[in-house]
């Protein structure tokens, strides 16, 4: 029977072992089905370097539609075009790295194989849940000093990597409160005592808002265009319970086994929307008391995303490297990947309100 030796693998075959990590991290990560490399995707993929005076960088450009109106008739066009605007923003790379390492032949009780089989296993796994847990927190404007639960990130070092310094803050027009009133969406603020669950009146109010503002939204199958809505399994399930939703998704989808009623999907498609849940949207049942929502810090909530296109930039550069080493006379073995990549939630010059504003998705403030 022939046996894998990893330190005698060529450097061919060792890049087939780094794109099988890469594949099983990529399958087990939920964000990265949201991936493209267009800018009609909702999480822009960036893996091309580009020159600039400032060096090799990442780089996402940002091109708003024509605005302008045209000529009429047979009014002279020339020197009355318009240019398009855009705006290019770099997205700052860094490595993350971890590593397994067994205490030795003896103590392991494994053949070398089967420990590089469960390293890769769990290192892929690792690699794709951070990689979740990051976008989230950067599409939502919380740095990586916080986990998704809201609380705080102890003996932690994804708060050195230098895309960490560039998370920045919801804009204040695509930032709002569901208070659950007829007043609608109204600003953002987690210090507000008025937060309410959410409800299917408050994707309606999302929705529009997004157009109003002129969010794009991803185009889909045959031509259609759809938002991506991500929930908490808390807040989907809040929103389950109004009885508005409930009917809604009831009489639109047939009656039938494959109704997501019935097969409880963790994705619903409902009025150009598709409305996911997962556990990484950020909210605060992990805070402490005090450290939670609203003015006596004590509310759970969550910071629903509503995303179009180009909600999220994601530099992904080159695929996972794999290193192995051995130690005490080879007795010893660790295994160790990296990879090297960045986010950037794209801002640009509102054409709505003259002002810099979140690019492509909103963040609307629920309790849960």
């Amino acid at each position: 029977m022939a046996l894998t030796n990893f330190a005698r693998l060529t450097d061919h075959e060792k890049k087939a072992w780094s794109m099988s990590f890469q594949k099983n991290a990529r399958n087990k990560s939920f964000l990265t089905r949201l991936l493209g490399s267009g800018q009609d995707s909702t999480v822009q993929r960036i893996t091309e370097l580009k020159k600039s005076s400032k060096g090799t960088q990442a780089v996402i450009t940002l091109v708003p539609d024509t605005v302008g109106d045209g000529v009429a008739g047979d009014r002279t066009l020339k020197g009355n075009e318009e240019a398009l605007s855009s705006s290019e923003q770099v997205i700052r790379v860094d490595q993350l790295r971890h590593a397994h390492a067994n205490e030795g032949r003896i103590a392991d009780q494994k053949t070398i194989v089967n420990f590089r089989k469960e390293a890769r296993d769990k290192l892929a796994y690792w690699m794709a849940d951070r990689i979740d847990q990051m976008a989230f927190l950067a599409m939502s404007g919380v740095d990586f000093t916080k986990k998704n639960n809201g609380a705080d990130r102890v003996g932690s070092e994804l708060q050195y990597l230098e895309f960490n310094s560039d998370i920045a803050a919801p804009t204040s027009n695509r930032h709002f409160n569901w208070n659950g009133d007829a007043n609608g969406l109204v600003a953002g603020s987690t210090t507000a005592d008025t937060i309410a669950v959410p409800t299917y009146e408050m994707l309606l109010h999302m929705k529009a808002k997004a157009q109003d503002e002129y969010i794009k939204p991803v185009r889909g199958e045959m031509g259609t265009e759809l938002y991506h809505v991500f929930m908490t399994p808390q807040g989907v399930k809040q929103l389950k319970l109004d009885d508005k939703f409930h009917n809604a998704v009831r009489d639109a989808m047939p009656r039938t086994p494959n109704s997501p009623l019935f097969k409880g999907f963790d994705t619903i498609y409902i009025d150009g929307m598709a409305i996911h849940t997962h556990r990484y949207v950020y909210n605060t049942s992990g805070a402490d008391a005090g450290s939670k929502w609203g003015s006596a810090g004590n509310t759970d909530g969550q910071a629903v995303i509503f995303a179009g296109a180009q909600a999220l930039a994601y530099a992904d550069l080159g695929t996972p490297y794999w290193d192995e080493e051995y130690d005490d006379y080879r007795n010893r073995m660790g295994i160790a990947v990296g990879k090297i990549f960045g986010f950037l939630k794209p801002q640009f010059p509102s054409v709505v309100h003259g002002t810099t504003e979140d690019f492509g998705l909103l963040r609307v403030n629920t309790a849960i």
